[in-house]
């Protein structure tokens, strides 16, 4: 059976991406840790569209998960033609006020799990020579941002990978796309302990951001519309394909040194 691929997928941006890919009559198969949620909108999933709807439960921060799911997903005998490798957290504040685990975990999901999937199911496109890969990235993988330092830094690593890879599976009729979201109404504050002090000082409070504030559904429509574009690099929004473009523009010393102080002013920070 062929199947949509997409990780992260029990809420947020990965669930509004389930539903737009079911709409369009996809079947799919997704990936996350909560088994619960994931059956739930499995079920919720082949009511409403008609589709098959499958789910494997995975932790993507742990270092063998990848070929775990590709293992599986060989077992299963269902054939992958879109990979979405939307699975990832953040984190913000100052770097070191985290636990190194907690560091190396982000690393681990944001990068070297989406890597892993990457190859693992892009070598089996190369071959069949067909196949799309979306990777997610975000508006901060433009520029350095201070206090946002591991997320952003993988974010941009998740850009310029995709970037290049782009070209290299462009003769094997692979299409891959980086795609990245702005604020995006969803758990991501919570779960990236955002919803804080932290949070404000970087400008991502729900509540002071309604301007440039998207919801998942938006972010998936606008995924949609990329991919049938055949783009290589979507931003989703107007105001943030703006920015991008802007921080494009200036220098990155500048953007970090720029971030940095307004968010010790923002939090009151006073060097001592």
């Amino acid at each position: 059976m062929k199947v949509t691929l997409i990780t992260g997928a029990s809420g947020g941006i990965g669930e509004a991406i389930a539903h737009a890919f079911a709409k369009r009559k996809n079947n799919l198969l997704l990936v996350a840790r909560n088994s619960e949620k994931l059956n739930l909108l499995c079920k919720k999933l082949r009511s409403e569209y008609a589709v098959e709807a499958n789910f494997i439960s995975a932790d993507l921060s742990h270092s063998n998960a990848a070929e775990e799911v590709f293992e599986t997903i060989l077992a299963r005998k269902w054939e992958v033609e879109t990979l979405v490798n939307n699975a990832g957290i953040g984190s913000g504040g100052e770097f070191g006020t985290r636990t190194l685990k907690e560091e190396m975990d982000q690393i681990q999901l944001n990068i070297s799990s989406l890597v892993a999937m990457t190859q693992l199911f892009g070598n089996e496109m190369k071959v069949k020579r067909a196949g799309t890969i979306i990777n997610i990235a975000s508006v901060v993988a433009f520029a350095p941002v201070a206090y946002m330092a591991n997320y952003g830094a993988s974010k941009a690593f998740v850009k310029t990978f995709t970037q290049a890879i782009a070209q290299e599976y462009k003769p094997y009729r692979v299409h891959v796309m980086v795609f990245c979201p702005g604020l995006t109404k969803t758990n991501f504050n919570a779960a990236a302990g955002l919803e804080s002090e932290a949070g404000d000082g970087l400008g991502l409070s729900y509540e002071k951001a309604q301007k440039i504030l998207q919801t998942p559904e938006e972010v998936a429509t606008e995924l949609m519309r990329a991919l049938d574009k055949k783009k290589i690099v979507a931003i989703s929004g107007s105001k943030n394909s703006f920015a991008a473009r802007l921080l494009g523009l200036l220098p990155s010393q500048w953007i970090a040194k720029a971030a940095a102080n307004r968010y010790r002013k923002k939090v009151g920070w006073i060097s001592k």
